[in-house]
């Protein structure tokens, strides 16, 4: 529904401009009565509709109906009366926001009874208001038949797709909560059993160091060799975790870029050499959570990224042209860089932050340095 104070339809296909002209014609006819009663009674009609038309926007109960019966009389009076039939498009624009069906189906068949009923009775009557706009009237009568269902289909539509936006959210949440899960699962069954048998095997190793300090050794060793081999089973399943490539996202952040009219341009290759799934994922992560940043916050014409590949570690640069960024702490905590601070620290990385002509993020993330395989056979 609309606010309380608006008093033109929205989306209705009409321009405003017109509404305004239908909220103005009634004086208009009504100045052309030769009876200070006519337009005094004519005046009192007109604020009584649109009193009782503001109602039923705000009312949430049956008394929608009183309103609306109310607001039916009101049009066929100033039908019959003073050749005003332009109360019927508002009649018939607030119907199309009933969703009830039995409601809406009601209110469309009575409205277009009554109104067909008032002009035709007009012209029966001879009334010479009524014949100078009869091309209007006949748009009147094609709006009163088809401006209801046009609300009423276009409000389920919008209806249906928040649902279907709630849905997709809801979907893309428990798919996070699923994979979560997973990844405890994994990890349960990956270090649960080996940091059982490591924290058994210390406590020997405890008793036995003054006893028996060649077995304890032997109990350390052991140590060693079940960390290690839980080590290599965490990196392998790490490793073998689905996670987006900086190639794959640079592609989809340059559609995101052009859809917002954003100019696009990008140095250096995508394509990392020697760098972990796990590093590489959260430079993309990054990256998105860069560019959504630009689009929704910056107001820049052109978002420039450059990535460069140095021995030890790699550089991520997204810069904009756009408004730039406030100094103010709270403002920098926000649009997203708190979560790119967080995820770059999980793997030892750093941002850097420059707000002049723009705004300019710089990612660096050292490349893990993977267990040599002389450490692995010892």
């Amino acid at each position: 529904m609309q606010n309380w104070y608006q008093i033109i339809p929205k989306n209705t296909g009409l321009s405003s401009y017109i509404w305004i002209i239908f909220c103005l014609l009634p004086f208009f006819f009504i100045f052309r009565s030769s009876s200070l009663f006519e337009i005094i009674f004519g005046f009192l009609m007109i604020i009584l509709f649109f009193l009782s038309y503001r109602l039923s926007f705000i009312s949430h109960s049956r008394m929608v109906y009183v309103w609306v019966s109310i607001e039916m009389v009101i049009s066929i009076i100033m039908t019959l009366l003073f050749g005003y039939i332009y109360f019927a498009l508002f009649l018939a624009f607030f119907i199309g926001n009933i969703q009830r069906l039995s409601g809406f189906l009601t209110l469309y068949i009575v409205h277009l009874v009554t109104t067909v009923g008032a002009i035709t009775l007009v012209f029966v009557m001879q009334n010479e208001a009524l014949f100078p706009q009869l091309p209007f009237v006949i748009i009147c009568l094609i709006g009163v038949i088809l401006l209801p269902f046009t609300m009423y289909y276009r409000i389920k539509r919008e209806q249906l797709e928040d649902k279907l936006e709630d849905a997709n959210e809801k979907i893309s949440q428990l798919k996070v909560i699923e994979e979560r899960e997973r990844i405890a699962r994994d990890l349960h069954d990956t270090l649960g059993q080996k940091l059982s048998l490591i924290g058994l095997k210390s406590d020997l190793a405890g008793k036995l160091i003054d006893k028996n300090p060649q077995a304890a050794q032997g109990e350390i060793h052991d140590i060693r060799q079940t960390a290690r081999t839980a080590l290599k089973e965490v990196r392998e399943m790490v490793s073998n975790m689905r996670g987006s490539k900086l190639a794959d996202e640079l592609l989809r952040v340059q559609q995101i870029l052009q859809a917002a009219e954003i100019e696009f341009h990008a140095e250096g290759s995508p394509e990392l050499s020697n760098t972990p799934l796990l590093v590489e994922n959260v430079l993309s992560m990054c990256l998105k959570e860069a560019v959504t940043n630009v689009v929704k916050h910056s107001q820049a014409s052109v978002c420039s990224i450059h990535i460069e590949q140095l021995p030890d570690e790699v550089h991520l640069q997204i810069s904009d042209d756009g408004v730039g960024l406030s100094e103010d702490k709270n403002l920098l905590k926000g649009h997203g860089l708190q979560g790119i601070r967080e995820r770059l620290e999980f793997v030892n990385g750093s941002l850097e932050l420059s707000s002049e002509q723009g705004t300019t993020l710089t990612i660096r993330v050292p490349k893990v340095i993977l267990q040599s395989k002389q450490e692995e056979l010892e």
